[in-house]
């Protein structure tokens, strides 16, 4: 007997590896668009492309040297924010500012209070932007700035959300914390007997939380968040302990994050500290795009490789086994960070069903 099947023709993507000549540890990038891309990393060091990758320009940050960069939020290719994640007691919360491209970098935030742990920045503006600590105090450590990061302000106390004993926020790679839209903004946590979502709609304001039923504890929970409309939105996580473990790793919220639901796991399967959103549109997307069900894709990434979701996040292909801890999409170019130099670039993913292939099995 003759049994034909039809089998989906698996989507496939690839990334390629650049050659940047450095062997620092990298956790930090941003696409500004398909042509400039920001990167920070250990020992002070920032890196910047202005031409798709083909070269880099490599800053060093003065007296910065011990500094880890988790975060870096640029805003064309002249003006950049970079946040070294580190011990306040030791001098490594701080935050640096350049208007020159990379040439020149001006301290503007620093602090010695004690347990402050800076995790996260980003921005909704040019103007406005929200910095991200561990607690202090049983409460999340949240500065604000209103003029491009000149200047921070700390959100005082008796406005800062409430924490979970033990409860705290991973600056893996800066991606636990989401500004997005007008106003809103979104916190993924762990290390607590739950993994939780903080969000606010005022800029910071005032916050609500929402349980979800990803894995936590002392070393797992939500390690990143992005949203791809108003209502809809994806966090990814595990274990930093266990980076390969297979279990469900995916949240998906239908309701703006009031609720969540454990989803799928990714392929390959382990922690994913990050998420976001390819776009298939040509290199003159300027973020504005409407996202159509059919010319987007979901892509995560972790220390055991990255995956690509066609379907909201239900499945997933793989994407390679490649460690990057950070990847930031402008458009349908993607550009990914990890140890030891480690670059990737992607310009393409097929958001299309491929044809389906033919099977033939005899019995």
């Amino acid at each position: 007997m003759l049994l034909v099947l039809f089998l989906p023709w698996p989507a496939t993507a690839q990334w390629k590896v650049l050659d940047v000549k450095t062997k620092i540890n990298m956790r930090a990038v941003h696409a500004i668009s398909p042509s400039i891309c920001w990167i920070g990393g250990s020992n002070g060091t920032i890196l910047k492309t202005t031409d798709a990758g083909h070269t880099w320009q490599t800053y060093k940050v003065a007296g910065a040297d011990s500094m880890d960069f988790r975060d870096i939020h640029a805003f064309d290719k002249q003006n950049a924010i970079a946040m070294s994640a580190g011990e306040s007691e030791k001098g490594k919360a701080r935050i640096y500012r350049t208007a020159d491209g990379g040439e020149s970098w001006s301290l503007v935030y620093q602090t010695t209070q004690n347990g402050v742990f800076l995790d996260g920045i980003d921005f909704w503006d040019k103007n406005k932007g929200i910095c991200l600590g561990d607690p202090v105090q049983g409460k999340l450590f949240i500065l604000l700035t209103e003029d491009g990061g000149k200047s921070w302000t700390a959100l005082p106390s008796e406005k800062r959300p409430a924490a979970l004993p033990g409860e705290a926020c991973y600056a893996a790679s800066g991606t636990s914390i989401l500004a997005t839209g007008k106003s809103s903004v979104y916190i993924g946590t762990g290390g607590s007997k739950m993994a939780r979502v903080f969000r606010s709609e005022d800029y910071g304001q005032t916050w609500q939380v929402s349980e979800t039923p990803l894995a936590a504890g002392p070393t797992s929970g939500i390690f990143g968040l992005r949203f791809w409309s108003k209502k809809n939105g994806m966090a990814v996580g595990g274990d930093y302990k266990r980076t390969t473990d297979s279990t469900k790793n995916v949240l998906i919220t239908n309701d703006g994050g009031a609720s969540w639901e454990l989803s799928s796991m990714t392929k390959p399967a382990g922690l994913k500290e990050c998420v976001d959103v390819y776009h298939k549109t040509n290199a003159t997307w300027n973020g504005d795009t409407q996202i159509r069900s059919d010319n987007y894709a979901l892509v995560a990434s972790g220390p055991s490789g990255s995956s690509f979701s066609l379907d909201r996040g239900k499945s997933w292909h793989s994407l390679g086994k490649e460690g990057f801890h950070a990847l930031s999409f402008a458009g349908n170019v993607g550009y990914a960070v990890g140890a030891n130099g480690l670059i990737g670039k992607i310009d393409r993913i097929s958001t299309k069903n491929k044809k389906r292939k033919l099977v033939i099995v005899e019995e």
